[in-house]
């Protein structure tokens, strides 16, 4: 099943999920090491390089998912969800979704402004244009500034969303325990306490 149906993902939509997954959170721990390391190391410039890169990778398989889910309308919600607790899963993924373009955007806007004109190449291979900025901003150094800062407090941000995400799914798995985090980790149907019983009381 690579489609998504109403009742669970297919496996493209799976793969999207935990392939991104795991690139956005190995991308937030690079991005916090680089913050530590010290304008003299001499392996800053080839590191940030490699962060750009892999947010370029991150970029493109968000417009990917992206047009993915325009494609295949994701499962329905399970059912007694109350209104609140809908509308709080729709914000949360369309803040995700958000978070996710704005992170690699905003740090080609800040590389972009910088002063210092440093290129980006991807992986050393292809090379990425600068983006324009707002003249608005002020100077480079101002500019690149307010890029950094936002690229920053989004940062935290996505982290906030993806811990809120997370116990989300715990929730549903360990007290509601509907299907919502077992369908993302298997295109398998859902199986009830009902279907369980009904396969007993026929054995």
């Amino acid at each position: 099943m690579y489609r998504n149906t109403p009742t669970g993902y297919g496996r493209i939509a799976i793969t999207f999920h935990w392939l991104m997954a795991m690139l956005i959170l190995g991308m937030l721990g690079f991005g916090l090491y680089l913050d530590q390391l010290p304008q003299s190391d001499p392996r800053l410039f080839g590191l940030y390089q490699l962060h750009k890169s892999f947010g370029f990778v991150v970029l493109a398989l968000a417009a990917l998912r992206l047009i993915w889910r325009l494609l295949n309308p994701s499962p329905r919600l399970p059912d007694g969800m109350p209104v609140w607790e809908r509308l709080a899963a729709h914000l949360g993924h369309v803040g995700l979704y958000a978070l996710i373009f704005a992170m690699p955007i905003t740090g080609w806007l800040m590389v972009s402004a910088s002063p210092w004109g440093i290129p980006t190449v991807i992986f050393n291979t292809l090379p990425v244009p600068h983006l324009p900025y707002p003249e608005m901003l002020g100077t480079k150094e101002q500019a690149e500034g307010f890029f950094k800062a936002l690229h920053a407090y989004g940062a935290y941000l996505l982290i906030a969303l993806i811990l809120v995400h997370i116990a989300a799914a715990l929730k549903h798995h360990f007290i509601a325990r509907d299907d919502t985090l077992k369908r993302m980790v298997s295109t398998e149907p859902a199986r009830s306490s009902d279907d369980l019983f009904s396969e007993k009381a026929d054995a």
